[in-house]
């Protein structure tokens, strides 16, 4: 089985800054397959803030979003074929930056906080974490990295 997928990533240089020193804006645009457009810019934690968007989503907060969500979808599926009904799912996710043994940044270490809530019983304890390594084992972005990905459910 083959799935392509596709984002485009546009950002264009505003003739007034000085790019030669660094001063220009990182803001750009993440453009999806479904029409979707994202604004998108160098985390003002990395870029001086002049220069970043902080409204706008960056590349590591996307890298987070994208494991807490493909952790959330897997875990609604393999829930379901458990027989377990899931009425409302939250994750307060967290990603680390460090610098790797070479010295360059990276993404060492992102937490899941998946809080969730239940139609009916809910999974005992050893059920849930049976559920939430199942999912994390099927999690296609998880099986993508090698950023440590850590899945601490909390009471809802």
């Amino acid at each position: 089985m083959v799935h392509l997928y596709t984002a485009t990533t546009t950002w264009h240089r505003d003739p007034d800054s000085d790019f030669a020193h660094g001063r220009y804006s990182r803001g750009h645009l993440w453009r999806f397959d479904g029409g979707m457009e994202v604004p998108a810019s160098a985390s003002p934690q990395v870029v001086p803030k002049a220069y970043a968007h902080e409204a706008a989503v960056d590349p590591e907060e996307a890298f987070v979003a994208s494991l807490s969500s493909c952790h959330m979808l897997t875990f609604l599926d393999v829930a379901r074929r458990a027989g377990f009904v899931v009425d409302r799912y939250e994750d307060a996710a967290e990603g680390v930056m460090e610098k790797n043994e070479d010295g360059a940044c990276w993404i060492a270490r992102v937490t899941l906080r998946p809080q969730i809530a239940f139609a009916g019983a809910p999974p005992d304890s050893a059920q849930a974490d049976d559920l939430h390594h199942r999912a994390h084992a099927l999690c296609f972005i998880a099986n993508s990295v090698r950023t440590a990905v850590q899945v601490v459910p909390t009471a809802s």
